[in-house]
C-alpha cells in the first residue's frame, strides 16, 4: 500500500532497467541511482525477475507460483463461506424438523 506520492513505474521500464543491471555488470545500486530510482525498487523488481526465471534464492516462489497460491488462497476462502452457510442452513432445518 503505497503512498499517493509513489511513482508507478512500467513493465518495460522495469524489464528495461532489470536488462540493464544483468548486461552492465554493475551493481544494483548503481543501476538505480543512474536511473533516479529507488535503489529497493530495482532490487525487489531484479529479485522477483531472477525467480521468475527459476534463479532466485532457495524457496522463494516464481511468479507462476505466486499466482497459483493466490488462485488456491482465493478458492480456499470461498469454500471456507460455502461451508458456513451449509453449518449455519444445517443447523436452522434441523430445528425446523424438530417444531
Amino acid at each position: 500500500m503505497g503512498s499517493k506520492y509513489t511513482k508507478q513505474y512500467t513493465e518495460e521500464f522495469k524489464r528495461d532497467a532489470i536488462a540493464l543491471v544483468d548486461s552492465s555488470g554493475k551493481t544494483v545500486t548503481a543501476v538505480a541511482r543512474e536511473l533516479g530510482i529507488s535503489s529497493e525498487s530495482l532490487r525487489g523488481w531484479y529479485r522477483r525477475a531472477k525467480a521468475g526465471r527459476g534463479e532466485g534464492a532457495s524457496g522463494e516462489l516464481t511468479s507462476a507460483e505466486r499466482e497459483e497460491l493466490r488462485r488456491l488462497r482465493r478458492e480456499n476462502r470461498e469454500q471456507q463461506q460455502t461451508i458456513e452457510i451449509l453449518k449455519k442452513a444445517t443447523a436452522f432445518f434441523v430445528k425446523e424438523s424438530d417444531r
